[in-house]
């Protein structure tokens, strides 16, 4: 085969199967693609050899023009390249100053002839190649790519525009100095941008001569910019890139030509392998979004022909690339494949398995065609899907036949990778029939193919249980290979659909384990991790590096020096000492939600514990598992030490509520002018009751909170009915939850006051209780950065000067946050030590 160029993707197939007479199609494929509309159906045939019957080929018309999803792949890379020069500019702004200074300089050492010259010859040049482009297309009947490009240079001017005007007006001050150099100009190059928008649009990238001309002008319009000092190298970079968006959001929004090949040059290829078609249809598209062609020879062979377009191999790319990843290296397969190694991967798979014995469509050719697609031509078998085989007709017989099919496989290291019920096909004879090699692997490592076993036995468990999938499976498969699926059975590890529908059942796969455990309890497996990471870390990662960058804001606004020298650190003392007593507070209210005795010192260090479990944990997070654990450790069975826990948390969070509230009305009965208006705590409690009206009103967003809280909640009543029997554990209960809140109260109040601020004790309680509730709903560790927001927030409301906000709420955070870390280590080894923990 000759090098297949690379090009991009769509997929829209339409219509029905009327027949309309139409001419043969011709080898060639036009750019401009077919001129039929949507939803009408076309006869195509191709010119054949003499001697030859023609053939009418049955299917849908080809749409004239797509949207082509590599377009805006590439519109959402430029802009993330964007985006990211940006970022590196205000992060390095010297280096980037530098830069720019040796570009001045730089350039303004050229020869003055040669400044002339080009400052004469790139505004021409820059306009002039690409009219000559564009009369030269019109010239070949191609008007309407040149119509593309002009409205993308439109776009593209009215876009530099306006964020010119933007960033001139109300622009961040670092990044307009940046783009402009301190000079009037303009932060984007209108005419730049204009002309790449123009020249994206176009492809004249795909035009060799014509792309190192516009290239050429570029430069010279580049280099007179700079002896000009009519740009700056940011802005330049930057103007490159918003024209190169633009470009490509046009070229996606107006589509481009479909270069897809017709059936009729499908049977030409069929002629050119030595076949001699005699008629044809499209069938189906197989479950990867590749065209499918049934043909019937003259022989009266009948062939499945599976056409792969070029623009198909980006299908999915968001999807790869995210599990390519997430997953580890062995598991995860190549995000976007070149259209000859996709057609190279299906035929050697596909051959693979015919010597391995294997029941599937024997492979009997492949061709080019063009260089935009290529075929592959299998063996016709009458089969059924499994998906579309009744329940009732799924038999243990019909299961083992599957599994001894899949063993084959296993037994010449070939990975499926999709045994599924579009995959699994059953025939006339009652055989099994694997389809789909494309997604297949050979010289399978050890992982693959116990992925494939974990894959197969949890599709069978959806269609007929986990006792009988199981059962049939041992009838074939090694008890060692099926104790290596066990670790494999997670979500994660099986295909798209089967993880859907898993989803649905959250009792199936803890079933497959139960029953495979039944079977090989004697063997051991090690633990497999598929994922590097969880999507939540990424969350947690990207909240922690944005709570960073706010609280650097926050200490780059504050004079640290003036800071320490005129604090009353006599308040700081005060606030040292309610900070230390949160934690005997927070070791009273865990002992009276629990009916077994605690001992007060340990329960006290579990408590500074948790506070070194925050730095990687969120703040909601890392006190339950601390707590959960540690009563584990106390012999407590783990049911009754999470219902001791939730019981503590929901006494705790209906505090909370009551004492926001009562401080609310409090302080807006006050008639001190530094204390906030009572219409402040209405309009807050107000979006709190629309935020849980809105939780409530979602079913996906009212199934995720209960699927997270009915777990923590579900033995809550009656623990709470066990500690109702002790006076004295309500007591201890209910004063450690009060004295908790009090003493965060009193630390940020004391705080407030080393500053010299002034606010009512109310008034700090209220921006508490709110900043809290806010930073334990953070994914941040220890709510870093939400907390210190809130809290700066609220306290600049309520009166204070920013910068006293600021000081009040560091100052508080180290005490709260940062200080007991090193005590929470000790705690945390010191409980590990001796088995309390």
């Amino acid at each position: 085969m000759t090098d297949i160029r690379e090009r991009d993707e769509a997929d829209e197939a339409a219509g029905g199967d009327i027949s309309v007479a139409g001419p043969p199609a011709t080898g060639e494929l036009q750019e401009n693609g077919q001129g039929q509309e949507n939803g009408e159906s076309q006869e195509t045939g191709q010119a054949p050899a003499a001697g030859d019957p023609a053939v009418i080929v049955v299917e849908p018309l080809l749409p004239a023009r797509i949207r082509r999803p590599s377009d805006a792949l590439r519109f959402l890379a430029t802009l993330l390249a964007l985006t990211a020069v940006v970022l590196l500019a205000l992060v390095a702004k010297q280096t980037l100053n530098g830069l720019e200074a040796d570009v001045t300089d730089g350039t303004s050492r050229a020869p003055d002839l040669l400044i002339g010259v080009a400052s004469f010859l790139a505004g021409t040049a820059v306009l002039a190649v690409p009219a000559a482009f564009a009369v030269e297309r019109v010239f070949h009947r191609d008007g309407l790519r040149v119509a593309e490009g002009l409205i993308a240079a439109i776009i593209g001017m009215l876009v530099s525009f306006v964020l010119g005007e933007w960033l001139a007006a109300a622009g961040p001050e670092d990044l307009r100095l940046l783009l402009t150099g301190g000079r009037r100009v303009e932060p984007l190059n209108t005419l730049l941008t204009s002309v790449v928008a123009y020249v994206t649009a176009v492809r004249i990238s795909r035009r060799p001569t014509w792309r190192t001309l516009m290239w050429m002008a570029i430069a010279l319009d580049v280099f007179a910019l700079f002896t000009g000092a009519e740009a700056t190298a940011l802005g330049v970079f930057v103007t490159y890139l918003v024209g190169l968006a633009v470009g490509y959001a046009t070229l996606y929004a107006v589509g481009s030509p479909n270069t897809r090949p017709p059936g009729g040059t499908v049977i030409a290829a069929l002629r050119r392998m030595g076949f001699t078609p005699a008629k044809a249809h499209r069938i189906g598209d197989d479950a990867q979004g590749s065209r499918r062609y049934a043909v019937t020879m003259s022989d009266g062979r009948r062939f499945d022909i599976t056409v792969l377009d070029r623009d198909r191999q980006v299908a999915g790319v968001l999807y790869r690339i995210w599990r390519r990843i997430r997953l580890n290296s062995e598991t995860r397969r190549r995000a976007i494949r070149s259209l000859r190694a996709e057609l190279e991967r299906e035929a050697l798979m596909a051959y693979a398995a015919q010597a391995a014995g294997v029941n599937t469509p024997s492979l009997v050719g492949t061709s080019e065609i063009g260089t935009d697609a290529a075929l592959l031509a299998y063996e016709h078998l009458e089969t059924r899907a499994l998906e579309d085989v009744p329940l009732e007709e799924l038999d243990d017989e019909l299961l083992i036949k599957i599994w001894r099919q899949v063993e084959l496989l296993q037994a010449q290291r070939l990975a499926h990778r999709r045994l599924t019920g579009d995959s699994i096909h059953i025939g006339n004879d009652g055989e099994v029939v694997l389809m789909d090699a494309r997604s297949g692997e050979i010289a399978a490592g050890d992982l693959l193919l116990r992925l494939d076993v974990a894959q197969l036995i949890t599709y069978l468990a959806l269609r007929v249980g986990p006792e009988r999938s199981v059962m049939c499976a041992s009838e074939v498969v090694p008890k060692q290979a099926l104790a290596g699926a066990l670790p494999l059975l997670q979500r994660i590890a099986l295909t798209r659909g089967t993880r859907a529908e898993v989803t649905k059942d959250k009792e199936l796969l803890p079933a497959l384990r139960e029953r495979i455990l039944a079977l090989t309890p004697q063997v051991e497996v090690e633990e497999v991790r598929l994922e590097r990471f969880q999507p939540r870390t990424l969350v947690t990662i990207i909240a922690s590096a944005l709570a960073a960058y706010f609280l650097l804001s926050q200490l780059s606004r504050v004079n640290l020096a003036e800071v320490v020298t005129s604090a009353r650190w006599g308040w700081g003392g005060v606030a040292l000492v309610a900070a230390g007593l949160s934690y005997v507070a927070a070791a009273l209210m865990l002992r009276g939600f629990v009916p077994e005795k605690l001992p007060l010192g340990r329960t006290v260090l579990a408590q500074f514990a948790g506070s070194f479990v925050k730095l990687v944990a969120p703040a909601a997070v890392s006190g339950v598992a601390i707590n959960s654990r540690y009563l584990q450790k106390r012999g407590i069975s783990p049911g009754l030490a999470v219902a001791s826990v939730g019981a503590s948390q929901l006494v705790g969070l209906s505090a909370h509520i009551l004492m926001l509230l009562f401080f609310g009305y409090v302080t807006g009965t006050k008639a001190a002018p530094s204390v906030s208006p009572s219409r402040g705590l209405v309009i807050a409690l107000l979006s709190g009751a629309v935020i849980v009206l809105l939780v409530l009103a979602v079913p996906q967003l009212r199934r995720m909170i209960t699927k997270r809280i009915r777990p923590l909640f579900s033995g809550v009543i009656p623990r709470l009915l066990d500690v109702l029997q002790s006076p004295r554990k309500i007591l201890e209960g209910l004063s450690g939850t009060l004295l908790l809140t009090l003493a965060f109260v009193v630390c940020l109040d004391a705080c407030v006051r080393a500053f010299g601020g002034s606010l009512s004790f109310t008034a700090v309680a209220v921006v508490f209780l709110a900043g809290n509730a806010i930073g334990s709903a953070a994914p941040t560790p220890g709510g870093l950065g939400a907390v210190e927001a809130s809290l700066s927030l609220g306290l600049t409301l309520s009166g204070l000067p920013g910068t006293v906000a600021t000081s009040a709420v560091l100052l508080f955070r180290l005490l709260t946050f940062w200080l007991p870390v090193l005590p929470g280590w000790a705690s945390f080894t010191w409980l590990q030590r001796h088995n309390a923990l």
